[in-house]
């Protein structure tokens, strides 16, 4: 009959299908994480800085000291700031600024992470390698951390190749940034481990898993910095708080977002928003996040898994499916 033959038809794949959702539900319920060190006091700051003035001189006077009386408004374990904050090379810091913010770092215990431009100065005097980077200051040391955002944008951070002709016709004022590396340092806030990365670079849950996988010292705690001022009042702002809690959910640990405009939030390590600040507004969102250690199915394999399985099912199609479409042909043909 018909009938059965259908319904055997549809068997095995209902049966994988419900498998795979059965398996997604039960994986939660597993503790692949645990809690690690003390719990952090931390501040996401959001200057709700104007686009348009953001690379202004009197603009970049303005964002500057706004984020010095922010970060210095009061202490924390760990206070981050946007992408790009201090719109200046590194280098180029004003030394009232420099000097508050490491006093305040010293007298508190506070460290900070702030985003800034980095860069190389030629003996000639020129700026080569342009970076997007966030630059880290932890009470009682000179040493001063840095990272540089990898995955970078393009047009936006460089010239895709075969495209020099069409910015040289136009007259773009575009150079290419220097990539940092794809594995970097964890910043140390006091003894905890925290692995910080730039704008869209969250979108990419395999280079975060890298970055935890092959790390002597895994970070326990996620730090998202960025500017979404260049998509306006759009669901950008929306999208970009759940890719982070996903990218939480994937590796068990909590995420901090410092964001110009918004969405500045905290997520914790189960990928729960546990505290936001309205957008484009200027404040501070004050929480307290607790790191974790361990490795989850996903920063283990990152996307093999994913991928094993894509290859195995076209395969299995590849294999099975002409048979299986020339048996319905024959039965359609029987059934005339």
């Amino acid at each position: 009959p018909a009938a059965p033959r259908r319904v055997s038809s549809i068997a095995a794949p209902a049966s994988a299908a419900l498998a795979l959702i059965v398996i997604g539900l039960l994986l939660p319920l597993v503790p692949w994480t645990t809690p690690a060190n003390a719990p952090l006091s931390v501040r996401l700051l959001q200057g709700n800085v104007k686009q348009e003035m953001k690379f202004e001189e009197a603009g970049m006077r303005a964002a500057i000291d706004q984020y010095q009386q922010m970060i210095t408004a009061q202490p924390a374990d760990l206070i981050v700031t946007p992408e790009t904050a201090i719109p200046v090379l590194a280098q180029q810091l004003p030394t009232p600024f420099a000097a508050a913010i490491r006093e305040f770092s010293d007298s508190t215990g506070s460290a900070i992470l702030f985003g800034a431009l980095g860069g190389t100065i030629t003996p000639e005097g020129r700026v080569v390698d342009y970076t997007n980077s966030l630059f880290g200051v932890t009470p009682g040391s000179r040493d001063i951390y840095r990272y540089d955002k990898h995955h970078l944008v393009p047009f936006g951070e460089f010239v895709p190749w075969g495209f020099r002709w069409f910015v040289n016709l136009m007259r773009i004022p575009l150079g290419d940034f220097f990539r940092g590396a794809p594995v970097q340092k964890p910043f140390m806030v006091h003894n905890q481990p925290v692995a910080a990365d730039i704008c869209y670079e969250d979108i990419f849950g395999e280079e975060i898993a890298r970055t935890l996988r092959e790390n002597s010292t895994p970070a326990g705690v996620l730090v998202n910095s960025t500017n979404l001022a260049w998509f306006g009042d759009t669901i950008a702002l929306d999208q970009h708080l759940q890719i982070a809690r996903m990218r939480a959910l994937e590796t068990g640990r909590p995420m901090l977002r410092a964001t110009n405009t918004g969405m500045t939030a905290a997520i914790d390590a189960n990928g729960r928003v546990i505290g936001r600040l309205a957008p484009y507004t200027v404040g501070s969102l004050d929480v307290k996040v607790q790191g974790t250690s361990g490795n989850t199915p996903y920063v283990t394999s990152g996307n093999n898994t994913v991928l094993a399985v894509s290859v195995l099912l076209l395969a299995f199609g590849f294999a099975f499916g002409p048979g299986i479409t020339r048996r319905r042909e024959d039965r359609r043909k029987d059934a005339r």
